[in-house]
């Protein structure tokens, strides 16, 4: 039996994604916007922006982009993985920092 994408996300990831749906709904709503309407401005079918609303996995990650687009929140996307504020990321980096530095010697001339 195959698995799903469904299946083997972490119920964290699923949580997000579930809430992310909901934050997506409720800024559509919020601009008076019928999900039809959203749907036609994705160039998707409503039956996928309906997914999107629920967070499904499955949806492309280009359709959620452009959901961030049309309600004007394309500037996020590309601040999900910032790597300035990657603390676990800036962590490493300063774990692999060598001790000291030495000067390299330089062959000498013949």
């Amino acid at each position: 039996m195959r698995s799903t994408i469904s299946d083997t996300l972490p119920p964290k990831v699923k949580r997000a994604l579930a809430k992310l749906g909901i934050d997506i709904s409720l800024a559509r709503r919020k601009r008076s916007l019928t999900a039809m309407m959203m749907a036609e401005r994705l160039g998707i079918a409503k039956s996928t922006y309906l997914k999107i609303e629920k967070g499904d996995p499955t949806v492309s990650m280009g359709a959620y982009a452009m959901a961030f687009f049309a309600l004007g929140f394309d500037e996020a996307l590309g601040e999900i993985i910032d790597t300035r504020r990657d603390d676990q990321g800036l962590l490493l980096d300063a774990e692999r920092l060598p001790k000291r530095v030495r000067a390299r010697k330089m062959p000498q001339p013949l």
